[in-house]
């Protein structure tokens, strides 16, 4: 599971980022909520959040926020000048805050009444290095909007076609990992779900990729606290994307593949299982997907984090204050549900790939999976010395800070998906 650092990805799902009216004071009120953030005075913070956010954040997680954070990017070094924005036409507030290993973005709404409505974290955007992958090459890739209707919510996509193929083509559906992401994954100049839709089309295969619930609809794509899942964060709007897949026209709809990564990665084979197997998909795909505990996992990425500034921290605690955040029907589901056990049972052809410097789904997982599906005579499996989480080449340690630089999804990554949709995949 990733979004760039895992655990601030999954803290943000659960903070409302509703729009509010402008408040004349409301940059000092930002600035405060950091102060009592920095401070560990949850309570102050807490009382001055509208009802919305009280019943997602409690005043425990906001006094804990900032030991997480320095536990996972490292000390807090320097702060940088607040500025006013909006979304959806209502005034934000946010300042980046440079840690020792990453620079994050403090984000704060205030409404009309003078309340908090709305406050995460998140990567900070990378001004000096914009996204500097290739142009679409429209001679080899049409693109048209498609919505993606899944319950009540109504999810803006792209689909990705090759041009000038003769007959029906597959398609792949990405899905993302944790955290609120737009339809390309973005994360600071990384878009890698773009450069797969693209990649993959040039290659005659059309990609369906479509931006997250909780990126579109925030603390609303909650319906209910009390029952949120993996189903509602991810399963059931993957398991809409596939249904519209088989409607559209050029599409083989059967040949319908499901990638995911990251979280996306750990949960395919609950799609599948959810879709009806090989009555519904004809492959999966899990692109850096876990296999362990959850909080086990946490505990080794705070550690590892940790590690890179020379600290030591007590990470199991750490993790523990972590899942108390999440809620208790949230934590259900990650103890219920095992991706390798319930990929055993799938018929239909799996692809497992993991990059073997990734430190936030680790080759532990690659060898896990292994070893789960090694009677599976559908299930293949490839990793790549060279590649990080995202599916970037680089050398050393993986850290955080590779995510602020452009690089490139491998284009080896992107022949291997095409051959294994193919047939043609060699280990």
């Amino acid at each position: 599971m990733k979004r760039c650092v895992l655990m601030l990805f999954i803290a943000s799902l659960f903070s409302s980022m509703l729009v509010a009216q402008v408040n004349a004071d409301g940059l000092k009120k930002a600035q405060q909520m950091l102060e009592w953030i920095k401070a560990g005075e949850g309570e102050n913070a807490w009382k001055e959040c509208n009802s919305d956010v009280q019943s997602h954040v409690t005043a425990q997680a906001f006094s804990i926020m900032w030991r997480q954070l320095e536990a996972q990017v490292g000390k807090f070094e320097s702060q940088g000048e607040w500025k006013t924005g909006d979304i959806g036409g209502s005034p934000i507030y946010y300042v980046d805050l440079k840690f020792a290993n990453y620079t994050l973005q403090l984000v704060v709404v205030i409404n009309e009444d003078g309340l908090c409505s709305g406050i995460h974290f998140k990567p900070a955007p990378a001004p000096q290095v914009s996204f500097q992958g290739k142009e679409l090459d429209k001679t080899k890739v049409e693109e048209k909007d498609i919505v993606i209707n899944s319950g009540k919510f109504q999810l803006p996509g792209t689909l990705s076609m090759p041009k000038d193929v003769v007959g029906n083509v597959p398609v792949v559906i990405l899905v993302h990992g944790s955290g609120p992401h737009d339809r390309d994954e973005t994360i600071g100049p990384l878009k890698p779900f773009r450069e797969l839709a693209w990649g993959l089309a040039e290659q005659g295969i059309a990609v369906i990729r479509y931006d997250k619930r909780t990126y579109v609809y925030k603390g609303e794509a909650m319906t209910s606290v009390e029952s949120f899942t993996y189903d509602d964060e991810v399963v059931d709007d993957a398991i809409a994307a596939t249904e519209l897949a088989k409607t559209l026209p050029g599409i083989d709809g059967n040949r319908v593949y499901v990638l995911g990564h990251s979280l996306g990665g750990t949960l395919v084979p609950r799609i599948a299982e959810k879709a009806g197997d090989a009555d519904k998909l004809a492959g999966i795909i899990s692109l850096a997907g876990l296999t362990r505990d959850f909080q086990e996992t946490l505990i080794d990425q705070i550690t590892y984090l940790a590690s890179l500034n020379g600290k030591q921290v007590d990470a199991k605690a750490e993790a523990d204050k972590i899942m108390s955040s999440l809620p208790q029907s949230y934590r259900d589901f990650q103890s219920a549900y095992n991706s390798v056990e319930t990929a055993k049972k799938l018929k239909l052809p799996i692809l497992i790939l993991q990059g073997e410097r990734d430190y936030q789904v680790t080759m532990q997982d690659f060898g896990n999976w292994r070893m789960g599906l090694r009677q599976n005579k559908n299930a293949q499996f490839k990793s790549y010395p060279k590649l990080n989480h995202m599916m970037q080449e680089g050398s050393g340690k993986s850290t955080p800070l590779e995510y602020n630089n452009y690089a490139p999804v491998a284009q080896y990554v992107i022949m291997d998906i095409v051959n294994f949709i193919n047939g043609k995949l060699v280990q």
